[in-house]
């Protein structure tokens, strides 16, 4: 047993060494195979052993007090330590012999290291919580592992990154060694994250697509060399598909079926794509049609992160609120094009809005911060930091409204004054996270009744805020668990 984990794989380990190197190849160097005994200081780190297996004696480390002791010369005899400092920087694991045993015999039968002790079982436990790069290195150590690595139950995620990474050839190579059970399908993978490889091209989703029918998952943000045909291709050929990350995928403009996939789908069944959570942050190629074809194809989202969409309009909000009522979070951060329209065609989500972002909306005034307060009753999350036309009367229709809000954000908001902070503190006491950063107009006498009736605040940012010492000693004193960001060097 103990010598066949020791062996290195012969056919087996070709295909993982490929794997290994296709994923690693632009961030490792690997070193050359050590001689015999002989182990280098970099040869004993297991991480970049990927091109050879030493004997597991040389894979322990050596003691720290083997370096300040005697060392045995070749022929049995004490050599002094200090007269080996001039020499080369080597780390010399030796094998010292048992009393009554002979030397050779004992260089013939190296013992096992602790890791070979263990199971399989605990082995593969261990093993689940590597990366997938350093899941493929380990493959190429013995037999053993390569079987324990290779296990379908480590391969339901896939997890790539780095920007020289060439993403296309490693999803290749990995799809192609997945599917060895079950040819040219694998039905294990559910989820494949590739964030920042931006080398990933149109190919590698081709592979996604065709080879994983179970995929669950998908992650590509930064991947700025993806299309529409891409996108197409994986969501008509993984319907389990749930979870879809595109952001900073700049060339894509909207998500749909392609036209090979729609004819196949019976009339009863629709155009209807299974994907709940939708992040298309940063892709700025995303027009009001883009998003029509969105909620026509996907009825069914539940989170939607449109961040820095600046071409989307109020128009396109009213057909996504109209196709997807079920959203229960929305980011629509830094699309200075949504006013007080868009925003009421947004709160008549049936109810079910629990998270709203609309930072840097210029146009939102008191007005779509109404309808919110009418339609959103269960609102837990809202951040409108940077709308400057919001102001007290909009708060007051808040907090009456909307009484189970935990967090709040209406830093840079001018308007917004102690009179405000007051409503809130009245209605709506269980706030936890507040963030009144660069508000003018706010003093101590705002935070003073926050503190006085939001006991479980754990959070609060007056940061530029013209906020005395004793007002933020009135807080502290008053919500003890929360932490106070501010700029005031007279408060410690």
């Amino acid at each position: 047993m103990g010598a066949n984990n020791g062996k290195q794989y012969g056919s087996e380990g070709k295909g993982s060494s490929s794997i290994s190197s296709d994923i690693s190849s632009s961030t490792d160097h690997t070193p050359t195979k050590a001689p015999k005994n002989v182990a280098t200081t970099e040869g004993l780190d297991s991480s970049t052993r990927t091109l050879s297996t030493p004997s597991p004696g040389l894979i322990l480390p050596s003691k720290s007090s083997s370096l300040s002791s005697p060392a045995l010369s070749s022929n049995g005899h004490e050599t002094n330590s200090s007269s080996s400092s001039s020499a080369p920087a080597e780390t010399v694991a030796v094998i010292h012999p048992q009393p009554g045993t002979h030397t050779r015999s004992r260089q013939k039968s190296h013992p096992l290291a602790p890791i070979d002790l263990l199971p399989d079982h605990t082995l593969l436990q261990i093993f689940s919580h590597l990366p997938t790069n350093q899941l493929c290195r380990c493959a190429r150590v013995c037999r053993r592992w390569y079987n324990v690595a290779w296990d379908p139950r480590l391969w339901g995620t896939v997890r790539l990154t780095g920007e020289l990474l060439h993403a296309d050839r490693a999803i290749r190579v990995l799809t192609h060694r997945l599917c060895q059970d079950t040819p040219n399908v694998c039905l294990t993978l559910e989820t494949v994250m590739v964030n920042g490889c931006k080398r990933l091209t149109d190919r590698g989703l081709h592979v996604v697509a065709q080879c994983c029918p179970e995929l669950r998952r998908l992650e590509v943000a930064g991947c700025y060399n993806i299309s529409n045909e891409a996108v197409f291709e994986v969501v008509s050929r993984c319907p389990n598909l749930e979870h879809l990350n595109l952001s900073g995928c700049s060339k894509v403009t909207c998500i749909s079926l392609t036209q090979e996939a729609s004819l196949q789908l019976s009339p009863l069944h629709g155009q209807q794509i299974s994907i709940h959570y939708l992040d298309m942050t940063d892709c700025f190629s995303l027009e009001d049609e883009g998003l029509r074809t969105i909620a026509s194809h996907c009825p069914r989202l539940t989170h939607l992160y449109l961040r820095r969409c600046t071409r989307l309009t109020d128009e396109a909000l009213r057909h996504l609120a109209l196709h997807c009522p079920s959203i229960r979070e929305l980011s629509l951060s830094d699309c200075r094009l949504v006013g007080d329209f868009g925003l009421r065609e947004v709160a008549r989500l049936e109810g079910c809005l629990r998270y709203l972002s609309v930072a840097h909306c210029t146009r939102i005034t008191d007005v779509g911060m109404r309808y919110v307060a009418r339609y959103c009753p269960r609102l837990r999350y809202l951040n409108a930091r940077g709308c400057e036309g919001l102001t007290d009367h909009g708060l007051s229709h808040l907090a009456r409204s909307c009484p189970k809000l935990k967090s709040l954000d209406v830093g840079k908001c001018p308007l917004v004054s102690d009179s405000g902070l007051e409503q809130l503190a009245m209605y709506c006491q269980g706030l936890r996270r507040v963030s009144l950063r660069a508000c003018e107009s706010v003093t101590g006498r705002g935070l003073k009744a926050l503190a006085a009736n939001c006991c479980e605040l754990q959070l609060l940012n007056v940061q530029d805020c013209e906020v005395s010492p004793e007002a933020l000693r009135f807080v502290r004193r008053h919500c003890r668990r929360c932490v106070i960001e501010h700029t005031n060097p007279a408060f410690y």
